[in-house]
């Protein structure tokens, strides 16, 4: 029996097939999309050069090398998040940065009397009148300092432990030596003098070192002067690094080019 609701019914169904030109059930499934269509992309991807870090040495002069070592640690983040110093010893002086890289301050140093970059086996156990001015080198190389006191109570930073090698505030007891006269000079000869030891300004270790390394340890870099950076701490050039990276990745030159120059 044909009744108004069939009547309706066939009325709605006719329509839809005259709009769509399906029945309504495969009407209602075309209107999603189906379910292997790929989603739509708004273009193709770039993929972003990752930047080489530098350090900022702010307005301080400072060697090719000592950049070199800098920029390395905070891009290998081979401090580990500590804070830092870089000892140049060809041009006699320290560099002390915050964790992130940040120069916190600069000075001229004393260093070992000796060209070379090995200490000799055992001298940290000798006394200071046996070691022959050969012998007194500072040594080069990457070690994890803290602050501590001597016997008199004066204080220092560890470097070399085993070897006795420390950062101090200068040492002025023989007035022959003139180490206060030899820091103020601009002449990196005048700079070696000591036993292995690094001497700095007493100011400059107590307003930088002191509070660089205050409740913490920190890390030392002595910058080799017979041997490469290479090769003393396994470093690389972090934009030599930066463009291998780029390289991998399938960068266009320019795009790497634009990513090192920011």
């Amino acid at each position: 029996m044909v009744t108004h609701g069939n009547v309706v019914a066939a009325w709605l169904a006719a329509l839809l097939v005259a709009l769509f030109g399906a029945s309504p059930a495969f009407a209602l499934d075309q209107a999603a999309p189906p379910a292997t269509a790929k989603p739509a992309t708004a273009g193709p991807s770039v993929v972003s050069a990752q930047r080489p870090r530098h350090v900022n040495f702010e307005q301080e002069p400072a060697s090719a090398s000592a950049r070199y070592v800098a920029d390395w640690v905070v891009d290998a983040n081979n401090n580990r998040g500590l804070p830092f110093v870089i000892v140049d010893k060809t041009e006699a002086k320290a560099f002390v940065f915050y964790a992130d890289g940040r120069l916190r301050g600069a000075a001229p140093v004393l260093l070992g009397l000796a060209i070379g970059d090995d200490s000799v086996p055992g001298i940290g156990k000798r006394k200071l009148a046996s070691i022959r001015p050969e012998e007194r080198t500072t040594p080069a190389g990457r070690f994890v300092a803290a602050l501590d006191r001597n016997l008199h109570g004066k204080p220092l930073l560890w470097v070399d432990y085993d070897a006795a090698i420390s950062l101090h505030p200068v040492i002025t007891s023989n007035a022959l030596e003139r180490r206060a006269e030899r820091l103020a000079t601009p002449s990196p000869l005048d700079k070696r003098i000591s036993y292995g030891c690094i001497n700095v300004p007493a100011d400059f270790f107590k307003h930088v070192v002191g509070p660089a390394f205050k409740g913490t340890n920190g890390v030392v870099y002595v910058l080799p002067e017979t041997r490469s950076p290479q090769r003393v701490f396994a470093s690389y050039d972090v934009e030599e690094r930066a463009r291998q990276r780029s390289a991998s990745q399938g960068l266009p030159v320019h795009i790497a080019s634009q990513a090192e120059a920011n």
